[in-house]
């Protein structure tokens, strides 16, 4: 029978977001027992004012991001000084992140009385009519246009960034570049909405404005990515794979520019070229 290696004393810690697991690599040559670093995948439940409100599955790490990331591109929070205070706990599986905001968002949230049983990859689920999964937002203020170069010069520099991604694979990335292409900050997670989220509650945390910039990710363009993006009033989205119909049509509705397939120095604009300059 095979067996794993046991856990060695001498075995660097993982990264946030990763755990080590014994494995065995099989090839024609033979198999070697391994140590891998393996992607964490917990349930984190948000709990507004004591309400339970949603379970998502995601990477245990930047929770605090996450949390506020998330009420604000879900309509529960409009600004980031609405959000008093943030409590994390940990548990042996999964954390519960204990959200205090104000009263009159409180009892806005009661009243929608829905409960978001969140999966990896899904954005939308739990929502109960057709009407609240194709919520409009405010069209996007900002009049910023990104140049070309700018959109290539950021997808470039953003795989080197994507450092748990590097150890496990698995991992989904956003990150926010400035006008002129430079990375200011990734934010990493098994759920590409749930690293936009993150991603987004980094910026209203330190008080970075989303409208002198723009979002790019590791993933597919889906409608929910391009409304997380105009919630947080980001001017244009760049993504390295396909976009969906759907998130065409909003992103031309709320005027986020929409690039995709950034690769191999190309990328096909889909929404609002003039977003876009060359």
């Amino acid at each position: 029978m095979l067996k794993p290696m046991p856990h060695p004393e001498t075995e660097p810690p993982a990264p946030a977001g990763a755990r080590r697991a014994a494995a065995l690599r099989v090839t024609r040559a033979g198999v070697e027992s391994r140590r891998e670093l393996i992607a964490e995948e917990e349930p984190v439940a948000l709990v507004f004012n004591g309400l339970s409100y949603a379970v998502m599955m995601a990477t245990p790490a930047d929770l605090e991001d996450f949390a506020l990331g998330f009420a604000l591109t879900e309509g529960i929070l409009a600004a980031p000084d609405e959000l008093y205070d943030t409590e994390v706990e940990r548990f042996a599986r999964g954390a519960e992140v204990r959200l205090r905001i104000a009263a009159e968002r409180f009892a806005a949230l009661r009243n929608r009385q829905r409960n978001l049983a969140g999966r990896t990859g899904c954005g939308l689920c739990g929502v109960d009519t057709i009407a609240e999964a194709l919520r409009p937002v405010a069209h996007v203020a900002s009049r910023l246009a990104v140049p070309a170069e700018a959109v290539h010069a950021a997808m470039k520099a953003f795989p080197p960034l994507q450092v748990l991604n590097a150890e496990v694979g698995a991992i989904h990335a956003a990150a926010f570049a400035r006008a002129d292409g430079s990375l200011v900050a990734v934010r990493e997670d098994v759920g590409r909405h749930n690293a936009l989220d993150k991603l987004i509650g980094h910026l209203a945390r330190t008080g970075i404005s989303g409208a002198d910039g723009f979002v790019v990710v590791s993933s597919r363009c889906s409608y929910e990515m391009v409304h997380k993006t105009a919630a947080a009033g980001i001017p244009l989205i760049a993504s390295v794979s396909a976009p969906t119909v759907l998130a065409v049509e909003f992103a031309e509705e709320a005027g986020v520019g929409l690039c995709a397939f950034v690769r191999d120095g190309r990328f096909t604009v889909y929404a609002c070229p003039d977003r876009v300059t060359t």
